[in-house]
């Protein structure tokens, strides 16, 4: 790590890079053009793509972090948070490495946060790398623990152009009050990969944070450009993932209603996963999550006893349908209800 002993109030922008290349130059381009300029952080996951020589040639000004293996994301980013804990920073920024700013991305979201002191976090608009379709205009959680982008694989047409208040700010781009972090944590790095981010802010709802989407600050993404190099990365994460996101931070008077769809849509996971040669992926990630979730025991219990924020207040907060991409779930679910004899 490159010595810098000066604090600064500067926002922090952390960067996680995994044999990044030139997708992490151009990332950290739209950083250094930003019309707020950055304090630039790179934590490399063990890359072996020359994508740190590179960047140290291109950049001698951004400070790189060397992880001595890969961490994932959530310990890809956690480093570079640290840092700017350490260093006095009042906002940190999470980036992906195959994500590119406009330049006034930076800008839009701390003005919002510096006029609205009860936000904790403020996510951005994230569009794919083709400028026209829609990666995630703010992350949701329903009632069938699952999470979800709101817009993803939307035309991008001005739907969602008015600011609002969201359940989480997407990993991929958004801005987090270092204030916020200090009291609720970092990203849980059991998770590796994948709702992470959910996670987060769901702990910045229970503590009585609010999470803005900001519509006027936009990012471009090539999404799961490094996951989809690793088959079954993506089967893997969900299994274990989405137990722990649900375990750790649904309270507990809906944790047996959250609990017994997630059940369902956990099973159905499954056996697609098996249709699909990945079943002992699946199967693994489960085992993984269900192990975890002994761990994870100490940590929700902390986190429910400090929470700030009602029952009700939560509840009201998750969206109460199927993902609006879960397609054959609500096939699935509609030929049910004519079964049992439900009106849809």
């Amino acid at each position: 790590m490159k010595n810098m002993s000066k604090s600064t109030s500067h926002p922090v922008v952390v960067i996680p890079n995994l044999n990044g290349g030139e997708e992490l130059l151009s990332a950290v381009k739209s950083l250094i053009g930003q019309t707020l300029n950055p304090h630039i952080i790179v934590v490399d996951n063990a890359s072996a793509d020359g994508s740190v020589e590179k960047l140290q040639a291109a950049y001698p000004s951004v400070e790189i972090i060397l992880n001595g293996r890969n961490e994932g994301y959530a310990g890809g980013v956690n480093p570079g948070l640290r840092r700017a804990i350490e260093l006095g920073a009042d906002y940190a920024a999470p980036f992906n490495d195959d994500a590119v700013a406009d330049k006034d991305w930076l800008k839009h979201l701390v003005d919002y946060l510096e006029k609205h002191p009860e936000v904790g976090a403020a996510a951005c608009k994230v569009l794919k790398t083709d400028g026209k379709y829609i990666d995630s205009t703010g992350d949701f959680y329903t009632v069938w623990g699952l999470p979800y982008p709101r817009g993803r694989g939307e035309v991008d047409s001005g739907q969602y152009n008015a600011q609002t208040d969201i359940f989480a700010a997407s990993g991929a781009a958004s801005l987090f009050r270092v204030e916020t972090l200090k009291e609720v944590g970092l990203f849980d790095e059991d998770f590796f990969a994948y709702y992470e981010d959910v996670d987060l802010g769901f702990r910045m709802q229970l503590a009585g944070w609010k999470v803005a989407f900001v519509p006027d600050s936009v990012v471009y993404h090539a999404i799961g450009m490094t996951s989809g190099r690793i088959k079954g990365f993506t089967t893997y994460q969900a299994m274990k993932n989405t137990t722990l996101l649900l375990y750790k931070n649904v309270p507990r008077k809906f944790l047996w209603r959250v609990g017994w769809r997630h059940l369902v849509i956990h099973t159905l996971f499954f056996a697609r996963s098996v249709t699909r040669g990945q079943g002992w992926i699946a199967l693994r990630g489960d085992a993984r999550g269900t192990f975890l979730l002994f761990k994870k025991h100490a940590e929700r219990k902390r986190i429910q006893k400090s929470r700030k924020v009602s029952d009700e207040y939560i509840w009201g907060m998750m969206v109460h349908n199927l993902p609006p991409n879960a397609n054959v779930l609500r096939i699935l679910r509609t030929r049910w209800w004519k079964i049992i004899g439900r009106k849809t």
